[in-house]
């Protein structure tokens, strides 16, 4: 049964709601590495430190102001994130990943006047402060037990807060929402020049959780493990602000390594990754099952549990429990997106009676515009659009194929203080443009086919999609990754080359001590099985190799321009 999520015009009113309605159900477990041992925190003991800490933050004198958070996904980063948006301020959370300098010039950028941050940033922090390059105030440590001389501590702020609603200051709970004023700056990923700061409304981001709510079978019974960085909105949104409106569970993971466990101990039945994630955890499940020699045993379930499905019988779980015991063995949701999931290794999760869907969205749209549902999923598609988005294909080519255009409640205000780059992402009639090249079937089934700005256009009229050669080129045990680009020609044409970083480690395993031209041969000879799997126009002719990982972005996207600019200057 669907939990349909309640309508609230802003997240002041859904964490209230939430409050009231799951009081003291556990609304995160920390500090500790299994639900035994982890200590509870209730919705009614959340909602008294958000309310604590915004009062607090209100007679520091902070009302109306811009206050960033950074740090690792833990309680003190939902715990501002919350106070600041439900009647303090504009919340701006950073991007935990970036250098120091980059973290200083969106501070400048975004004029914050007091930041939240974990005991990581202490020495960063302390730099900037002795710069004095921004407009900080207030630098306030989620570590720190007492203040100390410029720091102030964010539990000292919470226990002034409790002492200011005690005496009958209700500065916080009384403060209005205007649901339709910037109330969440966030940056996209790319170099700090490229970047564009993102406004987003409480209008955009409950439009979005209460259309995840309407669609996506979730209660208050489920576990949610918070892995991808809260400052995205996918996490954000997704693996946060929406479980606690239908009153969920959050467990904050320690880090890649440690989900398999996390897993297990805290009987988790939903988590949001990127595929990448997805997909090694399905390589491992596989090959632990060749180890044991069951890999044959498998694929006749598989068969016969596939013959079943059609007659409305799933036994896919009892028939492959042992292998769902090694994801802890309560697992219902596996959200993934940021990329797109390698469709043989989504069908293999399926097929094993995992519920592996696909989102997609943007910064922009706050974030989710289409996803799959558990009972509404095609293969290698982003599903269908969510309830209160409008989708469109833009100019759409022979195929179906055009730029995907999306428009509704939950798309944001604009990038602030950028006129052009607003031009340029809305058309005249108020269409946002997602960048991202799609088609749609009768059904109303979106199919992403790579990014509009990566399409190289052949001299024949041709287009080829980059990220689609790449998936084939990536399927190999060589290869770690790869980019797929048009190296210009003396004819004014462009030849289809691909710089592949290859998996060393795996190359030394199986082959030994082996030359780089003999490296080269190999991963060539696999470059041709996957170009003979194309039409011509399509065929790879030129390789760049190298053993080091690409450059990327910190939402682990190549940054293409500068990784062509290293071959560029190599030649």
């Amino acid at each position: 049964m669907i939990e349909k999520t309640t309508k609230f015009k802003n997240l002041k009113e859904m964490i209230a709601e939430s409050a009231n309605k799951f009081a003291n159900r556990p609304a995160f477990y920390v500090d500790g590495d299994s639900l035994e041992k982890a200590r509870v925190i209730t919705y009614q003991e959340f909602y008294k430190d958000i309310n604590s800490l915004g009062t607090a933050l209100i007679e520091m004198g902070l009302k109306g102001k811009r206050i960033a958070v950074i740090g690792e996904n833990r309680y003190e980063w939902e715990v501002a994130y919350l106070a600041i948006s439900c009647g303090t301020g504009i919340v701006v959370p950073l991007d935990k990943a970036l250098p120091i300098n980059e973290i200083e010039s969106l501070m400048i950028r975004s004029e914050v006047e007091a930041i939240f941050y974990s005991s990581k940033y202490d020495e960063s922090m302390a730099k900037i402060q002795k710069q004095g390059n921004t407009k900080l105030k207030y630098f306030i440590s989620m570590d720190l037990e007492k203040n100390d001389f410029n720091k102030y501590s964010q539990k000292e702020i919470v226990a002034k807060g409790r002492e200011l609603l005690a005496q009958g200051n209700k500065e916080f709970l009384d403060s209005q929402i205007n649901e339709e004023e910037m109330n969440i700056m966030l940056f996209t990923s790319g170099t700090t020049n490229q970047s564009k700061a993102v406004m987003l409304s409480h209008k955009n981001l409950c439009t979005n959780i209460i259309d995840i709510g309407n669609v996506f079978e979730v209660n208050e019974t489920d576990r949610f493990l918070s892995f991808l960085p809260l400052h995205h909105t996918f996490e954000c949104t997704v693996g946060f602000l929406y479980p606690l409106s239908v009153g969920c569970s959050i467990i904050f993971s320690k880090g890649v390594r440690h989900i398999a466990d996390e897993l297990k101990n805290f009987k988790i039945t939903a988590i949001i990754c990127v595929p990448v994630v997805f997909e090694k955890m399905y390589d491992k499940l596989i090959k632990a099952i060749e180890e044991k020699g069951k890999l044959p045993t498998v694929k006749k379930g598989i068969k016969l549990s596939n013959v079943l499905l059609k007659v409305g019988i799933d036994i896919r779980k009892k028939l492959f429990k042992e292998i769902h015991d090694n994801l802890g063995g309560c697992i219902r949701i596996m959200v993934a997106g940021g990329a797109a999931l390698d469709p043989e290794k989504e069908k293999g999760f399926w097929d094993l009676g995992f519920n592996v869907l696909q989102g997609y969205g943007l910064t922009e749209t706050s974030p989710v515009v289409s996803a799959e549902l558990t009972h509404q999923k095609r293969l290698s598609s982003i599903g269908k659009k969510m309830p209160s988005v409008e989708v469109k294909i833009d100019e759409p080519n022979e195929k179906g194929v055009g730029e995907l255009l999306a428009k509704g409640d939950s798309i944001m205000m604009g990038y602030y203080h950028n006129e052009e780059a607003n031009q340029e992402a809305f058309t005249e009639d108020g269409w946002f443009r997602t960048g991202d090249l799609a088609r749609i079937d009768k059904d109303g089934y979106i199919y992403i086919v790579g990014r509009k700005k990566f399409v190289i256009v052949l001299k024949n009229g041709k287009n080829v999609y980059p990220e689609e050669i790449e998936s084939l080129i990536d399927k190999s045990d060589l290869v770690n990754e790869s980019m797929v680009f048009g190296m210009p020609a003396a004819d004014g044409d462009v030849t289809l080359s691909v710089k592949i970083s290859y998996n060393k480690e795996y190359i030394e395993k199986e082959f030994g001590s082996i030359t780089e031209q003999e490296i080269r041969e190999k991963i060539w000879n696999w470059v041709k099985e996957v170009n003979k799997t194309m039409p011509k126009y399509k065929y790879i002719k030129k390789l760049f190799l190298t053993d080091e990982e690409l450059v990327k972005t910190t939402t682990l996207k190549i940054k293409r321009n500068i990784e062509m600019e290293k071959i560029m200057k190599n030649i």
